[in-house]
């Protein structure tokens, strides 16, 4: 390799670790700014899962939510599972597991007359309301969870890039201590060092 490509690796590798380095920070902050948001988005509306062993939240009826009693919804994984598992179970018994839209078009079709549709289309509006803003906080928070993951794999493709590039500066003093050894041994038997290349 001329000392002129030599140059350019060391350029390149020297510029891929700080593209890498620069992209995996602002990463890393990308995915804290996200966590911290929805964090403190959940924790203002104080939702909280029932405590264990209340009689409407019991283990038979939602098992997968016992993990979680009693605490505040104040993460994704949260979010997700009081909207599909707490919520979405509830609206299930509105009307027969009917949605907002399917309800509100009997209602409008009746004539606005009915008052049982009436209020199952304002709960099930309310319900699918928090449900989904539930489920957005729950999907911007994977979202900063994915930028968690490409900051460590930027980080650790910087570091070998690093290690790459510490491995070309070691062979290159070593080629370097090489040739002054052997144009001195050359020197040294009275040849040119570079004879017969």
């Amino acid at each position: 390799m001329t000392r002129g490509l030599r140059w350019r690796v060391f350029v390149l590798q020297v510029g891929l670790m700080g593209i890498f380095a620069f992209c995996a920070g602002f990463l890393f902050w990308g995915n804290s700014f996200v966590h911290n948001m929805v964090r403190d988005e959940l924790v203002a509306q104080k939702i909280s899962f029932p405590a264990a062993g209340t009689p409407s939240f019991t283990a038979k009826e939602y098992p997968a939510l016992q993990q979680y009693a009693g605490q505040a919804v104040d993460n994704g994984p949260k979010a997700q599972a009081y909207a599909n598992d707490y919520i979405g179970h509830h609206l299930q018994a509105v009307a027969g597991g009917k949605t907002y839209s399917q309800v509100s078009s009997e209602y409008l079709a009746g004539g606005s007359k009915s008052t049982t549709l009436a209020a199952q289309r304002q709960t099930l509006f309310m319900g699918e309301t928090l449900r989904g803003l539930l489920l957005n906080a729950y999907g911007w928070w994977q979202v900063g969870q994915y930028a968690l993951y490409a900051a460590i794999g930027l980080l650790i493709a910087s570091i070998a890039v690093f290690l790459a590039l510490v491995f070309e500066i070691a062979a290159a003093r070593r080629r370097a201590e090489q040739t002054k050894v052997s144009r001195a041994g050359g020197d040294a038997a009275g040849r040119p060092a570079l004879a017969g290349r």
